[in-house]
Formats: C-alpha cells, structure tokens, sequence
C-alpha cells in the first residue's frame, strides 16, 4: 500500500510518516504542498499515480487542501484514489466543504496514534474491498463483451448458413426449398388480407442446345447473367425471384393482378435479349430469349395454392407450344390445353 502526505508542516509530515512506517506502510510519498502532490500523483503529466491514500493538508499556502482534493477528484485517473482530510479546523463548515470536495475522513490535530491508524486501517481496508470490486467489475465487463462479440459472430454465422441454405449456389437467387416456403407463407398472407397473388413461371428457350453447343460452363454463366438481370428488374422487396430448378425460374409477386404480372413478365423478357446472349442453335432468334406464364390467384382455399403452380406452368407450356420468346396468361388457356398438363405432366425441352 501506498500513501500520500501532503502538509505544508515539515514536523507534521514526518510525524505523520513515522507512525505509519511503525504499523508497516513502508512506502510512504511525502508533499508540502498542492504542486508537489501534483507531481507524485502525475497529475500534471498523464500518468497513472500507485498511491492507495491520501492524507490531506486543509490548510496551505496557494492552493489549499480542499481545493486540491476537487482537483483530484475531478480527474478520472485519480478519483478513486481515498483522501482524508488532516486538519485543526473542525468547525462544520469547514468539514462540510471537505467532504463536498470529495474527502472520505477527517483527522484532527494534534494527531493522535490510535485515532490516525484506526481511521487509516478502515480506509484502506475499504479501499482494498472496492477496487477487488472494480477489478470483478472489470471481469465482468469484458466477458459481457466477449459474450457480445461470440453472439454476434453467431449470429452472423447463422445468418450465412441461412443464406447458404435458401440460396441456389450458382445464381445466388433464392432456392426452390425458399421458393416453396415463401409461397406458402404469401399464400396465407393473401388469404388473411384478401388480395391477389400473382405467379410467373419462365423457361429460357432452348437451354439444352445452348449447352451443347457452348458448354456447360457457359451455360452456367448465362444462367447467372440472366439472374442478375431478373434481380435488377424485378423491382419491389416483397418481391421474390428464384431458381426453380435447371433453367427455370419463378417469380413471386404479392398483392398483384394478373395485368400487373403480365407486364413484370414482359419487362423480364424485354431484359433477357437485352443481354444479346449468343445463341446460334435458337430456331427463333440469334439471341438467347425466355418464355413465361403467369398466372394469379385470390387464395380462398388450401388447394387453391397447388393449382396457381399448376395454372402459371399450364400458361408456360403454352407460350412454349405456340413459337416461345413470349407471355402467356391464364386468360389465354383452353381447357384441353390445361387438362393436358394436369394429367400427362408433359414439358419441352
């Protein structure tokens, strides 16, 4: 333990000093006055002082014991640091200012053995408790903080592999798992407010000749072109775009009439040769191009949802039968059509 003395009395001092050194404080800092406190402490320089106690002078030239104490409690590096005021003035008015400044104690003159060490004991005993809990405190303190930063790497982890999961791996578009359960969701959704949801469905046009003609790392670049556009295009956040598996894709568009559909599926087609992809085995353009159906719903049942999925490919298989590179709507199906690919489930490739 350390202990400052700060006392313009020479003989007070090393009184002071003396009967400390007899109970065991061996390391004992003595000041006679505020500008020496202050350089032993390091208030002047920035550095952290080591002093445990401070017993303090009230009365002194130039800067008084008072003052000096405001001043170190004022400075965050030696605020905690207990003082206790040594003083002949015990008049109230005095003490009430010592102990607004900041001092735990007072001793008065002439100093008495048993009344200066009882007085110093209890201090430093207390001293010695508080900062066992600051430390525990700090303990505390940094490992609330490191709890915070493992949470939060956890949660960003789970949020990856979140991502990981509900994303195709190619294109970066959501995968048919998500697809499936977002549709779902917005089916309720639809269901409970009683509005339209809207479904397309797209095939880029003969993908297979694509591929063997420019190779499957090309096609899966084309794929990932095409994506990046339908993200750009498909323009609201409750919207949802996503691979539904090989070269087809799936759009979800809540709260959207079947007029409101039809001209998002235009735009994505309109986007897709835009790109002026390549493609020299297409029979309808030297370019890579794309069919879509679409198809809505005002959910009203539970089947109903089975048969929007049904419907929009129902309106694919049509733009594809009837020259592809175009939009179909349910309003466009006839009956033979739509009984054909509910029953035999054909496709073209």
């Amino acid at each position: 333990m350390e202990i400052l003395i700060v006392d313009d009395s020479r003989f007070i001092r090393f009184l002071l000093a003396q009967i400390l050194k007899e109970e065991g404080y061996q390391k004992v800092h003595l000041a006679s006055s505020a500008q020496e406190a202050f350089e032993i402490l390091g208030l002047k320089d920035d550095k952290v002082a080591e002093i445990d106690l401070i017993l303090l002078d009230i009365v002194m030239p130039k800067i008084d014991g008072i003052e000096l104490c405001q001043q170190i409690k004022q400075d965050s590096n030696l605020k905690d640091i207990p003082v206790i005021m040594v003083t002949s003035k015990t008049d109230l008015d005095s003490l009430e200012r010592a102990f607004s400044a900041g001092a735990i104690d007072y001793i008065t003159k002439p100093i008495q053995k048993v009344e200066l060490l009882a007085r110093v004991n209890s201090v430093l005993r207390l001293s010695k408790e508080i900062k066992k809990r600051k430390k525990r405190e700090r303990e505390l303190e940094e490992k609330t903080e490191l709890l915070e930063k493992l949470n939060k790497e956890i949660e960003e982890a789970n949020k990856k592999l979140e991502k990981m999961a509900s994303s195709d791996g190619l294109t970066g578009l959501a995968n048919r798992r998500f697809f499936n359960n977002k549709l779902e969701e917005e089916w309720k959704r639809s269901k409970r407010k009683m509005t339209p949801l809207a479904l397309i469905m797209i095939d880029i046009d003969y993908f297979k000749e694509y591929n063997d003609t420019y190779g499957h790392q090309a096609g899966d670049e084309c794929l990932q072109k095409i994506a990046q556009k339908f993200e750009e295009l498909v323009l609201r956040p409750a919207d949802l775009v996503a691979r539904y598996g090989g070269e087809e894709f799936a759009v979800i568009l809540p709260e959207t009439g079947l007029s409101g559909a039809v001209k998002v599926a235009e735009r994505l087609r309109i986007g897709v040769e835009s790109l002026k992809l390549p493609h020299q085995k297409s029979q309808i353009s030297d370019y890579v191009t794309i069919s879509a159906g679409v198809a809505i719903a005002k959910p009203n049942n539970d089947d109903g949802l089975e048969k929007l999925v049904k419907v929009a490919d129902a309106a694919l298989y049509l733009a594809k039968e009837e020259g592809r590179k175009q939009v179909k709507d349910e309003s466009e199906l006839v009956e033979d059509i739509l009984y054909e690919i509910e029953t035999e489930n054909e496709a073209i490739i």
